[in-house]
C-alpha cells in the first residue's frame, strides 16, 4: 500500500510545485517578447529590459527598494536578535506577554497595520516619503526575526552565557563570542525573512510613502493599469536577485567542512549577496539624477493618473530645467479629489473634464496666468473652450478622446453595430461574448444614448430606465464586467466585443488588425483630462513652464505615442494618424467631432450619489447571475 502511494504523492508535489512556479516561468518568457502582449509570444527581444533600465521611474523605484530592504534587513535582524536574547533572560510572565505583541502584528491583517501606520504619521504631523516608509519596514520586519531566532535560543543549554563570564568573560564577549555563533543560523533566517518581505511589500509601503516615493511593488502595480511588459524585466530582475542570494546563503558554504565552520561560514556568503545587492542599490541611484538648469534645487510635484505619461517626457524636463519632478498617480477622479479637499499639496493635477468643473465650484484650483502660457495655440481647437471651463481660465488639455465599441471584425457584423447601437449589448447572439467596463459614468452613459437620453440627465425617470436596461444586459447577456485588463483581452480577440476609451482601443487595433472601433449614431461621451494648478500649489511658476512643456510639440508626441491616447496638441494628433504615423488608419484615435448627439459630461453630485449606488446593484447583480 505504501508503495503504491508514492506515485500519488510525486504527482501531487509536482502539481504543487507547477503551481508556484510555472507562473514565475511564464513570466520570465515574456519578459524577452517582442511586443506588448502579454499572452501571445512574438519573437525574442531585450527591449522591455532596456526600457526598464531607461526609465528613471523604475531605476528609483528599485533603488528605492533595495536600499529600504537592505537597511531594514540590518535594523531589524539588529533589534531583533538583541530583543530575543534579553526576552530568554526575562521573567517567564514578561516573555509570555511580549511573545504575544510579537505575534500580533504577522497575525494582523496587513491592511490593519498599514493603517495603522499611516493614521500614526498623520497624528504626530510627519511628512510621509522615504524615511516613513523605512521606519515602517523595519518595524514589521523585527516580529520576524525574534520569531526565526527564538527557537535557535530555546535549544541552546541556559548556562552557556553564565558559564562564559565565570571562565572570564565580559557580558559582551558572551553574547558576541558564545551565543551569537551558536544561533546564527537563525538570525540569518530571520535577515533573508525580513529582506524578502521588504521587498515584496506593498500594502505597508503604499500607506506609509508619499512624495513621490515608490518601491518597486508600488510601480508594478500603477504600470498594471495598462499593458506595460517592462512589469516583467523589472519582475524577473527581481527573481534573479532574490535567487542569487539564496544561492549564496545556501550552497556556497562547502559541504566537507565541520558543522561548527559551516555555522561561522554561513555569514560570509550572507554578506556576500546583501553586498551585491548594495552595489546594485548604489548603481540605480547613479543614474538617477537631475540636470542643471534655471529651476534647478526647486520640486515640481504632479498628480496624475497611472500610465499616463511619455517615457521621457520627465527626464527631458528635468534636463532642461534642472529641476526635480515628482509624479505620483492615482486610480480614479474620485481618490484624487480626496486627496486635495484634505489639503495635500501638488503643483499640477491632470483630472477629467466633471471633475475640474467640480475643482473650480470648490474653489480648490487656481486660474492659469496666461502670459506664462505659450502652448494654448498648439492645440486642437475641438478640445479647447470647453463647457467646464469657458476660455481655458483654469485648464490646458492633455489627452482626449471617445468612449465606443471595440469589436472583432470576425464575429461581429458591421450591419449589427450600425441598426443596434450601444443597444447590441442587449442582442442575445452575443450573449457571453461581451465585456463591460467597470465605470458607472461610461455604462450609465452606454444605457442612457442607447435609450436616446442625454448622458447628463437629470431626470431620475430617465436614469431608473438606463438602469434597468443595464440590469437587464447583466442578466441575459452574461457579461464580463472588466477594467483594463479589456486591452489585452481583445488583442488576443478572446470576445466579440466591449466597451472602451478610444485612447486603448487605439492600441487595441494597433495590435490586432482584425479590431474595430464604432461610435454609434446616438452619441457618445467626448471626454478630456486636462492640467490644473490647485489653489495650493508651492510652485505654481515651474507649472505653468511644465505645461507648456507637455502641450509643446516634443512633449505632446512622447506623451501620445507611448500611452495611446488622443494628443491634445493639433501637430502631433497629425502626425501620429496621418500617412506613416503610427496611429495611421485607426479610427479610433481622432475623437469625433461633427455628431451633435455626443456631449461632455457635466457634474452634478445628486445623480452622481444616485448613480454609483445603482450601479453597485447591478454589479451585484452580475455576480448573482454568474
Amino acid at each position: 500500500m505504501k508503495k503504491g502511494k508514492r506515485p500519488a504523492g510525486k504527482i501531487l508535489m509536482v502539481l504543487v510545485i507547477a503551481f508556484f512556479y510555472l507562473p514565475i516561468l511564464y513570466m520570465i518568457v515574456f519578459s524577452f517578447n517582442e511586443s506588448r502582449s502579454l499572452t501571445g509570444f512574438t519573437g525574442f527581444s531585450l527591449r522591455w529590459y532596456e526600457r526598464m533600465l531607461e526609465s528613471r521611474t523604475m531605476r528609483e523605484a528599485l533603488y528605492t527598494t533595495f536600499s529600504i530592504a537592505l537597511v531594514a534587513t540590518f535594523v531589524s535582524t539588529v533589534v531583533g536578535t538583541v530583543s530575543a536574547i534579553g526576552l530568554s533572560k526575562s521573567r517567564k510572565v514578561i516573555r509570555n506577554i511580549m511573545e504575544q505583541v510579537d505575534n500580533l502584528p504577522m497575525m494582523n491583517p496587513e491592511i490593519v497595520t498599514a493603517i495603522g501606520f499611516m493614521l500614526l504619521f498623520i497624528t504626530f504631523r510627519v511628512e510621509k516619503g522615504y524615511l516613513t516608509m523605512l521606519l515602517a519596514h523595519i518595524a514589521f520586519c523585527i516580529p520576524y526575526v525574534i520569531l526565526s531566532v527564538m527557537p535557535k535560543i530555546r535549544s541552546l543549554d541556559p548556562n552557556l552565557a553564565d558559564a562564559a563570564m565565570d571562565l572570564g568573560a565580559t557580558p559582551w564577549q558572551a553574547m558576541t563570542k558564545v551565543i551569537i555563533p551558536q544561533i546564527t543560523p537563525g538570525i540569518v533566517a530571520g535577515a533573508l525573512i525580513a529582506f524578502t518581505m521588504s521587498v515584496d511589500d506593498f500594502i505597508i509601503s503604499y500607506f506609509a510613502a508619499g512624495g513621490g516615493v515608490k518601491n518597486l511593488s508600488m510601480v508594478v502595480y500603477t504600470m498594471s493599469k495598462r499593458i506595460n511588459p517592462s512589469i516583467n524585466a523589472a519582475s524577473t530582475l527581481m527573481v534573479v536577485i532574490i535567487t542569487i542570494v539564496l544561492i549564496l546563503v545556501n550552497v556556497l558554504p562547502k559541504r566537507k567542512a565541520s558543522g561548527e565552520i559551516k555555522k561561522r561560514k554561513v555569514f560570509i556568503p550572507a554578506a556576500m549577496a546583501f553586498a551585491a545587492v548594495a552595489v546594485l542599490a548604489v548603481f540605480l541611484r547613479a543614474g538617477s539624477n537631475s540636470g542643471t538648469g534655471p529651476f534647478e534645487g526647486q520640486t515640481l510635484h504632479i498628480y496624475t493618473w497611472g500610465e499616463y505619461t511619455g517615457e521621457n517626457i520627465v527626464s527631458d524636463f528635468e534636463e532642461e530645467t534642472g529641476a526635480k519632478v515628482i509624479l505620483e498617480t492615482f486610480d480614479s477622479n474620485e481618490q484624487m479629489y480626496i486627496k486635495v479637499a484634505n489639503g495635500e499639496s501638488f503643483d499640477i493635477l491632470v483630472p477629467s473634464d466633471y471633475m475640474i468643473q467640480r475643482l473650480i465650484s470648490e474653489g480648490y484650483l487656481q486660474k492659469l496666468d496666461q502670459a506664462q502660457l505659450s502652448g494654448l495655440d498648439n492645440l486642437a481647437g475641438s478640445v479647447k473652450n470647453l463647457p467646464y471651463d469657458p476660455g481655458n481660465q483654469y485648464s490646458v488639455p492633455y489627452f482626449w478622446g471617445t468612449v465606443g465599441i471595440v469589436y472583432d471584425k470576425t464575429k461581429v457584423d458591421i450591419e449589427d453595430l450600425e441598426r443596434e447601437g450601444f443597444n447590441i449589448f442587449l442582442d442575445e447572439k452575443y450573449r457571453g461574448d461581451i465585456y463591460l467596463y467597470d465605470s458607472e459614468r461610461d455604462s450609465f452613459m452606454m444605457a442612457l444614448k442607447a435609450l436616446g437620453y442625454s448622458m447628463n440627465t437629470e431626470n431620475m425617470e430617465e436614469i431608473q430606465e438606463a438602469f434597468e436596461w443595464l440590469t437587464q444586459c447583466v442578466r441575459t447577456m452574461d457579461p464580463e464586467i472588466v477594467t483594463d485588463e479589456i486591452i489585452d483581452n481583445m488583442v488576443q480577440g478572446r470576445k466579440a466585443l466591449g466597451l472602451i476609451y478610444s485612447g486603448d482601443a487605439t492600441y487595441v487595433m494597433s495590435e490586432n488588425e482584425n479590431m474595430g472601433y464604432y461610435l454609434p449614431e446616438t452619441g457618445t461621451n467626448i471626454w478630456s483630462d486636462a492640467m490644473v494648478i490647485p489653489a495650493n500649489a508651492e510652485n505654481p511658476d515651474l507649472a505653468h513652464v511644465f505645461i507648456n512643456f507637455a502641450c509643446d510639440y516634443d512633449g505632446a508626441y512622447d506623451n501620445s505615442s507611448f500611452v495611446g491616447y488622443t494628443a491634445a496638441n493639433e501637430e502631433v494628433m497629425e502626425v501620429l494618424s496621418g500617412e506613416g504615423g503610427e496611429f495611421e488608419g485607426i479610427n479610433a484615435y481622432i475623437p469625433r467631432t461633427d455628431n451633435d448627439m455626443d456631449e461632455v459630461f457635466e457634474y452634478n453630485e445628486n445623480t452622481r450619489k444616485v448613480i454609483s449606488n445603482l450601479w453597485s446593484r447591478i454589479k451585484i447583480a452580475a455576480s448573482n447571475a454568474n
